[in-house]
């Protein structure tokens, strides 16, 4: 991977100026304006529907495939939104090697891959480590949010994060806050599987692994 800055794909890319260390906290977030990070964005519908929801935060889409980055963008770009950019890189490097510590208002983390087979649950983003990053990286009070349709990597996903004693768990509820919904929850309701979800507070007693 090139350490150099490469030209972006849009003014809607966020390419980080270094791969290898932690960024500064001004390079990831706007002055004191609150910044929340979308791992795996998709098509880019919920990280649009938030933008537009809430102007006076900062949004950072997540998504490693270079087709669905280009897509993102020209929908942020025909949505004149000025509070969204996109990131094409892998969701787990970002969060454990690039976000700097206390620099996150919110991580959402939607319908992941669940790699179901038992052979392949070291492949599942949700692991210690990684939650031990996510706590790094969000502000005192923050929150990272995770929804699975998966009902095994969900109950997998809450042993992780009970036994990793990094966080508190909030209720959520569809009347707890506005939610946008993704592409894949749209179509995995629409086939009538339920959704999992879990929020999670970052401990303030909570030391990162």
């Amino acid at each position: 991977m090139n350490t150099l800055p490469r030209p972006p794909i849009s003014e809607f890319e966020f390419v980080p100026s270094h791969y290898f260390r932690k960024l500064p906290v001004e390079e990831i977030r706007d002055g004191d304006r609150p910044l929340e990070i979308d791992l795996g964005s998709g098509d880019g519908s919920f990280l649009i529907d938030l933008s537009k929801q809430y102007p006076e935060r900062d949004f950072l889409g997540v998504e490693r495939l270079l087709g669905r980055c280009k897509k993102v963008a020209k929908r942020i770009a025909r949505a004149k939104l000025e509070n969204s950019r996109i990131l094409r890189l892998d969701s787990k490097y970002v969060v454990e090697w690039l976000l700097p510590a206390a620099s996150v208002s919110r991580i959402h983390l939607l319908c992941p891959d669940p790699w179901p087979k038992v052979r392949h649950h070291r492949r599942r983003l949700i692991q210690i480590p990684f939650l031990g990053a996510v706590k790094t990286a969000l502000v005192p009070g923050g929150e990272f949010l995770f929804m699975t349709d998966h009902e095994e990597y969900f109950e997998y996903a809450c042993e992780k994060i009970r036994d990793s004693a990094l966080f508190e768990i909030l209720p959520w509820t569809e009347e707890s806050f506005f939610y946008p919904k993704t592409d894949f929850q749209q179509q995995w309701e629409a086939e009538g599987k339920s959704m999992h979800r879990i929020r999670c507070l970052k401990a303030a007693d909570a030391s990162p692994l």
